[in-house]
């Protein structure tokens, strides 16, 4: 009996830790990222930070699989975000805004002859998603469906922006992505997004009948379209197309 009782507690206690595990990764991408976006290779950063994503969806599927949600895993996801989803875009921004504005390398950005005040402005996103999360942790209305745009979802904006640069043979899209002022009104745009009063719908299911998840099939099935059309410039499209079939959707439920 003893050992039964032994065995039971030790596979409650691994099944509890393993969504923790599962976030742990996710911070452990993001510090990845992170230090890829401070030397510059951003598209090798934004690789770590969908990885971290990939991590960060899984954490909160195979805990309300496991029926093991708590506290500490609300916390240590925010934690784990704050990384991937804060401090990553806001240096990815950081870092477009140096090239954009100056040709000064990033070691001697720091110096006091030279230091320059405008890619900071791309810090702001990374306060911008502290407060988000902070403010999430505490919203009881976010349970099921979001108010804002969640920071993963931002953060996919923002690291979509130097693979388009590299990649998209688009060049007037191109053109305007190394312009400063059109970065600062992205800055702008994402850090409003983030904590705007915009009822956003979750991609969670609940059951997959039609009459309940319509709208949700029509977004991913648009998003799949647009993704092979557009590949990487098609991100912005399918944020910005994301926020708009949320707003449709509520203004239609709540007529």
């Amino acid at each position: 009996m003893l050992f039964l009782f032994l065995q039971k507690r030790i596979i409650m206690s691994i099944k509890k830790h393993i969504p923790n595990f599962i976030t742990l990764l996710n911070l452990f991408a993001g510090c990845i990222a992170v230090f890829y976006a401070v030397l510059g290779h951003l598209e090798m950063s934004a690789l770590f930070v969908v990885l971290g994503i990939v991590f960060d969806f899984f954490d909160g599927f195979v805990a309300r699989l496991l029926n093991v949600q708590g506290e500490l895993g609300k916390q240590l996801d925010s934690m784990a975000d704050m990384v991937t989803s804060g401090l990553v875009p806001g240096m990815i921004l950081f870092q477009l805004l140096l090239r954009a504005s100056t040709n000064t390398p990033l070691l001697e950005v720091f110096h006091p002859k030279t230091i320059e005040f405008l890619p900071f402005i791309g810090l702001v996103v990374t306060l911008a998603s502290a407060y988000r999360l902070a403010n999430f942790n505490i919203d009881s209305r976010q349970t099921s469906s979001f108010i804002g745009l969640p920071t993963p979802a931002n953060t996919l904006l923002i690291i979509s922006l130097p693979l388009i640069i590299t990649y998209s043979d688009i060049n007037f899209i191109v053109s305007l992505l190394h312009n400063p002022f059109i970065l600062i009104v992205i800055c702008g745009l994402s850090s409003y997004l983030l904590n705007a009063e915009i009822p956003l719908f979750a991609l969670k299911f609940k059951n997959f009948t039609w009459k309940d998840n319509s709208y949700k099939y029509v977004f991913v099935a648009f998003s799949v379209i647009v993704l092979f059309g557009l590949k990487f410039a098609a991100i912005p499209v399918i944020i910005f197309s994301y926020i708009l079939f949320s707003i449709w959707q509520a203004s239609k439920n709540n007529n």
